[in-house]
């Protein structure tokens, strides 16, 4: 697959920028030449930065070649190793064997933190086990699986009025855009209580901010590449100056939601009819047990994390998951049919009587959809690279040793194409690989298949991922079908930022069944 660049080069003149870049390659790799200086057991050396720089037009596929040549490796930079895995058993070493020296680290956080701040994806340690800890009792409770699932099934209702309408009058949609505003109004309403109206396109604030959130996300990516990042920052230039507007819109906008949440929840204690449905009230109660250590930057931090989380991995794979179905009618119908089978309906109803019978029970007899889902995650992972950085010398258990201050990244992505973890028909788009012999679904070794990583840093949101995917798809793919716009276009391509995203969006039309 051809993939368009997925990031801004710096903005420095290129005559400047590139030439410095090469006598930078050339000193790292005189240097790592030296024998007294490496450690024969040192994973390969696969390239530098620099070659990432020149591949950032198709990195993941970069990444996924130098993977089926070396299952481990490393590429040099003015500071530390970059080093690389598709090993299972690497992965799970670093995600749960060893995970107390595996962590996010200075250099992590520094990228993240404008944009993140302390949140649960940016920080290791006390702050990170805290937020995991009142999340974790969260989603396990069944109040806000009930709360949530009511959620996604009035979303998907909306959604599925929208594409009514387009098909209606033949109108080509970007099911990614759409996939983006209903999954971002939905983790308004989940985490935060509140309405964003997004989708519907009432709110003007809402959709100034997600502009201003994707502007942000992309730029994140683009700092682990650009040398230059932290003087543009400094001088507050080019991308950097942009990103800091954008973060102050940010800012001023989640600012306001808490203060609106702070509000209502002070009207609702009056009234003795407090609701703790939302994730940012249950942060807020424990404010009051601990206000030292939870002020509102620690709560706008929070929101933006779970709006990662909550937002663009699931839109990511529900565009994906909607680009092979047109690429594959036959298994788009396999899976309207299975819906059509669980739901257990004799005749047409309205969109919204279709998806208050999507109840927990029905959605468990969708195993091939399920299926089709988690096939979609293992070619395109929502997130498809991931770092790690290494706290302290160590050994893989693959042989090769890694360097206190390595940063060392498991691929999700790569991992997905790899012959000797999937067999030959690996690039291959196949349900039914998931599936045993009556048609139940079978669950992957996580370490194999990391879209949601694993050990204690695995999601807790996989399984309200999964509902609502299945929620969306489901009432989706019952009234429609769906094509690609222009059918002769035989590839889209990835925009790589923290989330797997399709450059330009996904363009299709829909019909009536």
């Amino acid at each position: 697959m051809d993939f368009l660049p997925p990031f801004h080069f710096p903005s420095f003149p290129a005559a400047v920028a590139i030439p410095g870049l090469i006598v930078l390659a050339f000193y790292v790799l005189k240097r790592w030449s030296n024998p007294r200086k490496r450690n024969p057991n040192y994973p390969p050396i696969a390239g530098t930065i620099f070659h990432q720089y020149l591949n950032l037009h198709r990195l993941l596929d970069y990444q996924t070649d130098l993977s089926r040549r070396y299952k481990t490796f490393r590429i040099l930079t003015p500071f530390c190793n970059y080093v690389f895995t598709v090993d299972p058993n690497n992965v799970e070493y670093i995600l749960k064997t060893n995970f107390a020296n595996y962590g996010k680290g200075e250099l992590t956080y520094d990228i993240m933190r404008d944009l993140l701040g302390d949140g649960i994806f940016a920080v290791d340690g006390e702050k990170w086990r805290h937020q995991r800890k009142i999340a974790s009792y969260e989603f396990s409770a069944k109040v806000l699986r009930d709360y949530s699932s009511a959620v996604f099934r009035e979303n998907a209702t909306e959604l599925a009025g929208i594409v009514s309408d387009m098909a209606l009058s033949n109108q080509m949609m970007d099911m990614q855009e759409l996939f983006m505003k209903a999954t971002l109004d939905s983790i308004f309403r989940i985490g935060f209580g509140c309405e964003l109206g997004v989708l519907s396109g009432s709110n003007k604030e809402g959709k100034a901010f997600a502009k201003a959130f994707d502007e942000t996300n992309r730029q994140l990516l683009t700092r682990y590449f650009d040398v230059f990042w932290k003087i543009k920052r400094f001088l507050n230039i080019g991308s950097e100056a942009i990103m800091k507007k954008n973060v102050k819109l940010i800012d001023d906008f989640v600012y306001k939601v808490i203060d609106r949440k702070i509000e209502q929840m002070s009207k609702q204690q009056q009234e003795t009819q407090m609701k703790k449905e939302d994730i940012l009230s249950r942060f807020l109660l424990e404010r009051e047990r601990d206000p030292d250590n939870i002020n509102e930057r620690y709560l706008r931090d929070i929101i933006l994390n779970f709006m990662i989380a909550g937002r663009d991995t699931t839109a990511a794979t529900l565009s994906w998951f909607f680009y092979m179905l047109c690429k594959h009618p036959l298994v788009q119908e396999k899976v309207a049919q299975e819906v059509r089978e669980a739901i257990l309906l004799k005749d047409k109803v309205a969109i919204g009587d279709f998806a208050a019978c999507l109840t927990e029970e029905a959605l468990s007899r969708m195993q091939y959809l399920h299926a089709a889902l988690s096939e979609t995650l293992r070619l395109y992972p929502a997130v498809p690279l991931d770092v790690k950085l290494c706290f302290s010398d160590d050994t893989l258990p693959d042989g090769f040793d890694i360097k206190k201050g390595d940063m060392v990244n498991y691929e999700p992505y790569p991992m997905g194409r790899m012959k000797f973890l999937w067999g030959e028909d690996a690039e291959e788009f196949k349900p039914e690989r998931w599936l045993n012999e009556v048609g139940d679904f079978v669950p992957e070794n996580p370490f194999k298949f990391s879209a949601f990583q694993a050990g204690p840093r695995i999601c807790l949101g996989k399984e309200f991922a999964y509902r609502q995917m299945k929620i969306l798809a489901a009432i989706l793919v019952y009234f429609f079908r769906f094509r690609m716009w222009d059918e002769k276009q035989q590839t889209v391509k990835c925009n790589a930022m923290i989330t797997l995203q399709i450059d330009g969006g996904l363009h299709l039309c829909a019909s009536h069944r």
